[in-house]
């Protein structure tokens, strides 16, 4: 059976999309930070700037771990999302 490319799968790009929102939103948050008194005060600009630099990366990093021996069908660097044969809910 012939494994599909990875970069060409839906799952690939659902999951490099969760991961550069992700990204993108704690760049964002961590940009803000607790030194601005009210909404006004954020340089939002900036803030967007640094928002989509995290983004951009994290996409670079997922089109590396694409082309990599990690798991074919995601965005991650991770061989196994789970430990093999735990079922749906693994126990803790």
């Amino acid at each position: 059976m012939k494994r599909p490319r990875r970069l060409l799968t839906g799952q690939f790009w659902g999951d490099a999309a969760e991961r550069m929102v992700r990204a993108g939103a704690s760049a964002a948050v961590a940009t803000v930070g607790t030194g601005a008194v009210g909404i006004a005060d954020i340089a939002w600009p900036t803030v967007g700037s640094v928002a989509a630099g995290a983004a951009v990366v994290s996409l670079l990093l997922s089109l590396i771990a694409g082309t990599t021996t990690s798991d074919p069908t995601t965005a991650g660097f991770t061989t196994h999302s789970a430990a093999p044969n735990a079922g749906p809910y693994p126990l803790r």
